[in-house]
């Protein structure tokens, strides 16, 4: 009984916390505070000008605030220890795979896998926006998985690229990342699973700390600790030295192209941190994200930066993509320095655009971090048209 009304009470909720929390407080007022937000949001490009701006356009939607606290965060906080810590999580996953698998029955997305000298890197549409990724090495035949979480699709995809599955990469322990752990470790008995051991990752065999390398064949695949979106979240970064071509970088639920994941489990100072360790990669790095969230976040990122021309050309380009239903994965990281907000909180031009940039007495590491916090909460109530 107490499976059917936890089924019952998980029936229509959307994969994504803000999304149900949006209905759940829709109709209320906003509050002066909220109102002081948006107008600054709105008067960035008159800096000069003492009139009262302009209504905040129709791409943002604020939740009303009460006491400078967000109502979302009780909620909020109950439903993802719920998600995350019982196994309540685990019947909304199933049940997100049923109907993803029914909705999409070849998949979210048509995706193009990349070939290089010996190594294939191929993304797997998952869920309703998930990738998975394999990354082949060709000549030996031998195959590692990033975030198996639909592990039919992903069998499915072994099979046809005839490759002995050999480990699986998790990033983090969100289920849509993990699901398809037990799977896949009990199909392919030598499969190791790796992840960081302080993410809790289902059927982990292998912990991974940072800078530590995973070598199958030719493949050399580095951990880095990129904590924030989860306490033990890891990117993997495959080296591209070996096959001569571009490395690669499976974020998971750090970054995405134009936007960055939610901190569910830390700081914005320690999200910035984590950003950083990636904005240190080479420009030509390609990015192969965990989710699409493309147009929603270059849609986002054009209510902060409206005259961001790079910009303008990658939106014209995911839309054009999208029309298809083609992927829009990868870009790269030097695309990403141009037009994703989350890795240009050090531009002037955004500082001036969302909030006040660092004084002369301010420590600029924490501006940036004030500035990425408010960010991440103008995203999560930005409401994509």
């Amino acid at each position: 009984m107490a499976a059917v009304v936890a089924a019952t009470a998980l029936k229509g909720r959307g994969a994504r916390n803000a999304r149900v929390l949006r209905g759940i407080l829709a109709g209320a007022t906003a509050n002066k505070a909220a109102q002081n937000r948006a107008r600054a949001l709105q008067s960035h490009s008159s800096p000069e000008c003492k009139e009262e701006p302009e209504p905040l356009p129709p791409e943002l939607e604020y939740i009303p605030r009460k006491k400078a606290k967000n109502p979302m965060k009780a909620v909020g906080v109950a439903w993802y220890s719920l998600y995350t810590r019982t196994w309540l999580g685990y019947l909304f996953y199933r049940q997100q795979l049923r109907r993803a698998r029914s909705r999409y029955p070849k998949g979210h997305s048509r995706t193009q896998p990349r070939l290089f000298n010996g190594v294939k890197v191929l993304p797997i549409p998952v869920l309703s926006d998930n990738y998975s990724y394999l990354i082949i090495d060709t000549q030996a035949r031998l195959a590692v998985a990033v975030d198996p979480s639909d592990p039919q699709a992903v069998q499915a995809s072994i099979e046809k690229e005839g490759v002995t599955l050999v480990a699986i990469l998790c990033t983090h322990k969100h289920w849509d990342h993990s699901g398809g752990n037990r799977d896949l470790s009990r199909r392919h008995q030598d499969c190791r699973v790796y992840g960081s051991p302080q993410d809790g990752i289902p059927y982990l065999t292998h912990p991974l700390c940072h800078q530590d390398v995973v070598s199958v064949g030719r493949l050399q695949i580095r951990a880095l600790a990129t904590p924030g979106h989860t306490q033990g979240h890891l990117v993997y970064l495959l080296d591209g030295e070996p096959y001569k071509g571009p490395s690669c970088l499976f974020s998971g639920d750090l970054l995405f192209l134009s936007g960055c994941g939610r901190t569910f489990e830390g700081t914005a100072e320690t999200m910035l941190s984590s950003l950083d360790t990636v904005l240190g990669l080479e420009d030509d790095t390609l990015l192969w994200p965990g989710h699409e969230y493309a147009e929603e976040n270059l849609g986002f990122a054009g209510v902060v930066e409206p005259e961001n021309l790079a910009r303008e050309r990658k939106m014209q380009w995911v839309q054009r993509q999208r029309m298809e239903r083609k992927s829009t994965c990868p870009s790269t990281l030097g695309e990403e320095r141009s037009y994703n907000p989350f890795l240009r909180t050090h531009c002037l031009e955004l500082q001036e655009a969302v909030g006040p940039g660092p004084g002369p007495s301010e420590d600029a590491g924490c501006s940036r971090a004030e500035l990425l916090e408010k960010l991440r909460r103008l995203k999560d109530l930005h409401k994509s048209k």
